[in-house]
């Protein structure tokens, strides 16, 4: 900026030349300076008075917009915001194969109190615990009136319990949103689901996490926000699910039994299309685990998965089938069942006297101990083992659901030809229904290993091949004699062709070693329609007394077998198996001319 001069030398010379007072000049150029020294402050003060007023009035149109927002919203309570990771809460839906929901999420509300803002603690003690009736006023008087700054009241409270804490109008009462888990069929497939409980917790969210069952097994599948929403699509199939929990509790109580475990699976997919496990429990309520007693006592215990016992005669048809496939022997060999088989101080008897000989079909559809276990020393220890490991009765299956990892098979601490002899009649080695399961789908399908899974599938899931398609078709064959005219005659289904194998052993006792002599673990495994195999059920029934006759029986031919076909009739047409007339094989018979 120029500044002018306040004398300046031209105009002072030509003032005093003509007689004027040069210092006229120099004030007049001070007015002129001063004047726009004026101008520019007061153009200054303008632009800044503006620029404020600009400011103050998009500053009124924020607050006005959200006192806007605040007006037309839902009311919430006021939360504390702690520094620390957002809780992810969003859990995707699982569901049957169909589609139909078996768990899902429901919005609730928390309940906790900040106690420094309550205006009435006793009132609110004496209130709350009328509300909710497993509280204690006292004791809630004495969190209310201590040092405590919070404290949390409930964890879950219904829309109802809420509008009623809420009527209180105590400032101190709060509540913080939550995601919970629901499971709206209740006790249904609640082995499988296991259920689900809170991680970590916040005013503003808690973490769900699953606690047992694919809940647990799929948890981070499930929590993760990546597969955009998609429900968990399991193998289960709702309806035959329900049918097969209300048949099988109705032959628990008719049985007189302690608990029962059954398992429908798909025998070339392995898809296990119902499991189920009594007694049971309510996922949305789940109970704590036992602390006292033993675990099998618990409505946790897993019977299909956990309940690992000696499954008895159920395993002869595996020792007949390997027999077959080794070349061994024929459905026609003769087989010596004199007895006893003494074996040094031990000796194997059969249940009833048999005679002295009868062909292989027979050994397995009159269940005879000592004709399998001649079987059994045939095939030697080492074969034997090789072929049980082939179908995967050594390890724990590979079922996904947490529980299943616990279900490792006992197996003898040296594999002798003793071993052999007994493990071939189902005693000596201890696996669980589900193993069972697996091993009779691998003779149903034509010999290949099927692994079982509760995951909805594609189409077959075949495994390696354990057995020759004829071993398997003889051994199915031996099912269904063993049904039509041998110790499973119970479980005969008119259209369905049932073929299947009994198994009754001693139940072990839990401490101390040895056998009761009462009580028994009874089983039986089937296959149905025979001819053409679609589905595997195992039904296990423990200690079950039936007292219908003049004497308890608590075989499985009296116990389990009943069962099973009262199952497979409700379940076949659900599955969408007709009732159909079995082929009848043709006769060998060759025409010739004359």
């Amino acid at each position: 900026m120029t500044r002018t001069p306040l004398r300046p030398l031209a105009r002072i010379l030509h003032a005093r030349a003509h007689g004027q007072n040069p210092d006229v000049i120099e004030r007049e150029n001070i007015r002129l300076r001063h004047e726009e020294m004026q101008d520019r402050d007061r153009a200054r003060a303008e632009s800044r008075l503006l620029v404020l007023a600009m400011v103050f009035f998009c500053a009124f149109l924020v607050v006005s917009a959200r006192m806007g927002i605040l007006a037309t919203s839902e009311p919430v309570e006021p939360v504390a915001r702690a520094q620390g990771a957002q809780i992810a809460m969003q859990r995707a839906d699982i569901v049957d194969r169909d589609g139909r929901l078996l768990a899902t999420n429901f919005e609730t509300h928390a309940l906790y109190a900040q106690p420094p803002q309550m205006v009435d603690p006793e009132g609110a003690a004496r209130r709350l615990a009328e509300i909710f009736p497993d509280l204690d006023a006292d004791r809630l008087l004495r969190d209310f009136t201590g040092d405590r700054k919070f404290l949390w009241i409930k964890r879950r409270i219904s829309p109802e319990q809420k509008q009623a804490v809420h009527d209180l109008g105590e400032p101190g009462l709060l509540f913080g949103p939550r995601e919970m888990r629901l499971y709206p069929n209740g006790r249904l497939a609640a082995h499988v689901l296991g259920g689900a409980g809170f991680g970590k917790e916040g005013v503003t969210a808690a973490e769900v996490i699953g606690v047992a069952g694919v809940e647990r097994q799929f948890d981070d599948w499930l929590r993760d926000p990546a597969n955009g929403g998609r429900p968990l699509e399991l193998a289960l199939d709702l309806t035959v699910q329900a049918a097969a929990e209300e048949v099988l509790a109705g032959g628990m109580r008719l049985m007189n039994a302690k608990g029962a475990t059954s398992i429908l699976m798909d025998v070339r997919t392995g898809e296990v299309i119902s499991v189920v496990s009594l007694p049971d429990f309510d996922p949305n309520d789940r109970p704590r685990p036992p602390t006292e007693g033993e675990p099998a006592d618990s409505p946790l215990f897993n019977r299909a998965v956990q309940g690992v016992y000696e499954l008895g005669s159920t395993f002869k048809i595996f020792t007949t089938a390997q027999a077959i496939d080794l070349g061994l022997v024929r459905p026609d060999t003769i087989i010596d069942t004199r007895g006893p088989l003494r074996w040094g101080r031990f000796a194997i008897t059969d249940f009833r006297h048999y005679g002295n000989s009868m062909d292989v079909t027979k050994v397995i559809t009159k269940s005879s101990n000592i004709g399998t276990a001649r079987i059994a020393q045939m095939i030697g220890a080492e074969r034997q083992r090789a072929f049980l490991d082939s179908l995967g009765m050594l390890d724990p299956t590979p079922f996904e659901i947490t529980e299943a990892a616990g279900g490792q098979p006992l197996l003898p601490p040296n594999w002798s030809e003793l071993s052999a002899m007994t493990i071939s009649y189902g005693h000596g080695l201890s696996t669980t229904a589900m193993h069972l399961a697996a091993g009779y789908a691998a003779i149903a399908n034509g010999g290949q290993y099927v692994s079982p899974t509760i995951l909805k599938q594609s189409g077959p899931q075949l495994g390696p091949r354990v057995m020759s398609e004829e071993a398997a078709a003889a051994s199915r064959a031996m099912l269904r004699a063993t049904v039509t005219e041998g110790t499973a005659s119970f479980g005969e289904v008119p259209g369905y062709a049932v073929g299947g194998k009994t198994g009754t052993a001693d139940k072990p006792k839990a401490r101390g070693g040895g056998y009761y002599d009462d009580k028994v673990i009874a089983t039986f495994a089937a296959i149905f329609p025979s001819h053409d195999p679609k589905y595997v059920l195992v039904v296990t029934l423990d200690e079950p007394v039936d007292t219908s006759g003049a004497e308890p029986r608590r075989t499985a031919g009296w116990t389990a077998v009943p069962v099973a076909a009262e199952l497979i009739a409700r379940v076949a047409p659900l599955l969408g198996l007709r009732p159909q007339v079995e082929p009848r094989s043709t006769p060998d018979i060759t025409l010739t001319s004359n």
